[in-house]
């Protein structure tokens, strides 16, 4: 347990952002989740809408700290040309 304020407070701010960055990992994983639900269904269209709004909340992510760059941007290269081998 904290013995000084200061340690006090840094475990009120340490369970802020936890709750924060949960509730942003959990918002990226559901619209990720989307993009995969239209690829499976085959619907190419409906795919590339999932991906298109999908796209600012992984970046969003990016720029909150909760998701690497480069890990977004291997999600999203990954989903793209899944989308690209589905059939027109």
């Amino acid at each position: 347990m904290a013995n000084h304020k200061s340690a006090e407070k840094r475990i009120r701010q340490t369970a802020t952002r936890t709750a924060t960055n949960r509730k942003r990992t959990s918002i990226i994983r559901t619209t990720l989740k989307k993009v995969e639900a239209a690829i499976a269904s085959g619907d190419k269209a409906a795919a590339q809408a999932a991906l298109k709004e999908a796209q600012p909340t992984l970046m969003s992510g990016v720029s909150k700290g909760v998701v690497k760059l480069g890990t977004a941007s291997r999600k999203m290269s990954r989903l793209s040309s899944r989308i690209k081998k589905l059939a027109a």
